[in-house]
């Protein structure tokens, strides 16, 4: 079915689109301008909303804004934001009136002309979706970057083409309770994440288990063979599974290879590997080299584990020379380990997408000396003692900020790590305002130091999204006098 077609056959029907954001107002003008029955709804106000609005409103939108939008859903067709999730009682509600709740990412997997991979997990999605994409580009395809990153991709699909192939991060807000099959999913881990949205860590679990239940035995999946909580998905995958691994042989493919006795998943033999400071690629057996992992451009662990999990997933598409080129020329995403400035010979870093603690602790680990690290934001319901422990034994000191800062100096001050790190000269300061903490953290620099923003928690507090926050963080470092 094609775009056209599709938008014709919902003529008929009662149109509610929930949320008026990145990913719904293309989806909005494209049903309005087509002559459907469209309603927008959102939390917002007309004020709120601005020229946004007014736009809509133009084009025959009908508007349900404020504290109320989601008050007696009464459609045939509901289009869910991301953010909110399908448990809610008001969808719950429009279902069991007959609505059919439904998303611009579910009905993207229906219409895509072309190929599609797809990333998901806890940490470093975003990096590895990039990866893929540099690299599948590089090796001469034409290559479309979508879902949680990149712009909507629905209005797109008439411009798509058969031979091209799209690129798309999802969310668990965007998986939980979608139909899709990417013909190559990738799950780079599994930790705790969002549980302010999520019912529990399960149902988190649960909706990033959709990337890969749709899929048949034509299909891949990319799996972490060193991540316990998500290796363990090979057991019910439909699909092909490979690894990546920074172990020659890691224990969890034997434990996984003994449930679905599958030979062929021992020892990595379908993946890649590291091992003594390379890369390798096992297929079927056959062992080929990449490159040394001092090669890649980008600094830390966690990034060697981005690159591997997309080499993993490119097999087939992309050369291993093609891969070892990207590795050693590609400088990163924004916001994740950039360099900001170097002022009075300190080095300031933006990790605004460090939205998690595992994530701030792989950004430690990245830095070449213990930084002075401002932490804190929104409260995603995450246990914070790993990072506590962590910022004892790997920052200088630590600037800590938002509504999460009662929860963070408690854990570190909780830490068996505590004691020793103060004496050795960490300190802990809490600033409320966030402007203060950056100033603080700046005054608490001595040459030659680095100051390493990576909140440990979502924006929410104060920010729209973690792109806005790094913004802001820039501005503010760029400043300074």
């Amino acid at each position: 079915m094609t775009l056209n077609e599709y938008v014709a056959s919902l003529a008929d029907k009662r149109i509610g689109i929930i949320g008026i954001g990145i990913s719904n107002v293309p989806l909005i003008r494209l049903l309005a301008v087509s002559g459907c029955d469209v309603t927008a709804c959102d939390a917002r106000s007309v004020e709120q909303l601005g020229m946004d609005a007014l736009n809509l409103v133009s084009l025959g939108v009908k508007l349900r804004l404020g504290p109320d939008y989601l008050d007696n859903l009464d459609f045939d067709i509901i289009f869910r934001t991301p953010g909110l999730m399908p448990f809610d009682e008001h969808l719950e509600e429009a279902k069991k009136k007959g609505a059919i709740i439904t998303s611009e990412m579910e009905v993207f997997f229906e219409l895509c002309p072309c190929r599609i991979f797809a990333v998901t997990g806890s940490d470093g999605k975003t990096t590895t979706t990039t990866i893929i994409s540099e690299l599948l580009k590089a090796a001469g395809y034409t290559v479309h970057l979508g879902g949680n990153i990149g712009h909507p991709l629905l209005c797109d699909t008439p411009m798509i083409q058969p031979e091209d192939i799209a690129v798309l991060e999802l969310s668990s807000f965007q998986l939980h309770s979608m139909k899709c099959r990417p013909n190559v999913s990738v799950i780079t881990n599994i930790s705790p994440n969002h549980l302010d949205k999520h019912k529990d860590f399960d149902d988190y679990v649960t909706a990033k288990k959709s990337i890969y239940l749709g899929q048949n035995e034509n299909d891949t999946l990319v799996l972490n063979a060193d991540d316990p909580n998500s290796a363990v998905f090979a057991v019910e995958a439909p699909s092909m599974v490979r690894w990546f691994t920074m172990n020659t042989c890691d224990p969890a493919l034997n434990e996984v290879a003994s449930y679905r006795n599958d030979p062929s998943l021992r020892a990595a033999q379908n993946g890649v590997f590291v091992a003594e400071g390379r890369i390798w690629r096992m297929v079927n057996g056959e062992v080929e080299y990449i490159m040394p992992v001092d090669d890649i451009y980008l600094p830390g662990e966690h990034n060697v584990k981005n690159f591997i999990a997309a080499f993993t997933a490119t097999y087939g598409y992309v050369s291993n020379e093609v891969c070892s080129s990207v590795a050693r020329t590609f400088k990163g995403v924004e916001h994740r380990l950039e360099t900001v400035r170097v002022l009075h010979d300190v080095t300031y870093i933006n990790d605004s997408i460090g939205s998690s603690p595992s994530r701030t602790i792989a950004g430690l680990n990245a830095m070449k000396k213990p930084p002075v690290v401002i932490l804190g934001g929104y409260d995603k319901k995450i246990p914070f003692d790993s990072l506590g422990d962590e910022v004892c034994l790997k920052a200088k000191s630590a600037v800590i900020t938002g509504a999460t800062s009662g929860k963070i100096s408690s854990a570190i001050c909780n830490s068996v790590y505590y004691k020793e790190a103060c004496e050795k000269g960490f300190t802990i300061k809490i600033e409320p305002v966030f402007e203060d903490a950056v100033k603080a953290a700046s005054l608490l620099a001595k040459r030659d130091d680095i100051v390493l923003f990576s909140p440990a928690c979502a924006s929410f507090d104060h920010f729209k999204n973690f792109e806005e926050r790094g913004n802001y963080f820039k501005k503010l470092i760029m400043e300074l006098k």
